[in-house]
């Protein structure tokens, strides 16, 4: 993976989960959330979901959100393939493994 690459979607990535949007409590912001889930190892490191995702689905990644479903944690990333489509690919966050991708 490029460092241009790894830059981009960290910066992204960030910038989401900076984001408090969809707070659990009165106080707590979806960072704070990310990283509470990060040390209790409910989601891998984004620079080991990177990894799975670029050795899955061919592309640049462009978006990646961290959101809690259902009781499990998900990363959505949207990637432009190399024919420039758009793919949305969804990620179970605890085990880095690809689940789907498909065109957004």
């Amino acid at each position: 993976m490029s460092q241009h690459r790894r830059i981009s979607a960290s910066i992204t990535v960030f910038a989401i989960l900076g984001a408090s949007a969809v707070a659990s409590g009165p106080n707590e912001h979806d960072h704070d959330r990310a990283r509470a889930a990060l040390e209790r190892g409910e989601v891998r490191p984004v620079a080991e979901i990177l990894a799975a995702v670029a050795a899955d689905v061919p592309g640049d990644v462009v978006e990646v959100e961290l959101e809690r479903e259902r009781g499990r944690w998900f990363y959505e990333m949207k990637v432009i393939a190399p024919d420039g489509h758009v793919l949305e690919v969804l990620v179970d966050a605890a085990t880095a493994t690809v689940l789907t991708w498909e065109h957004d």
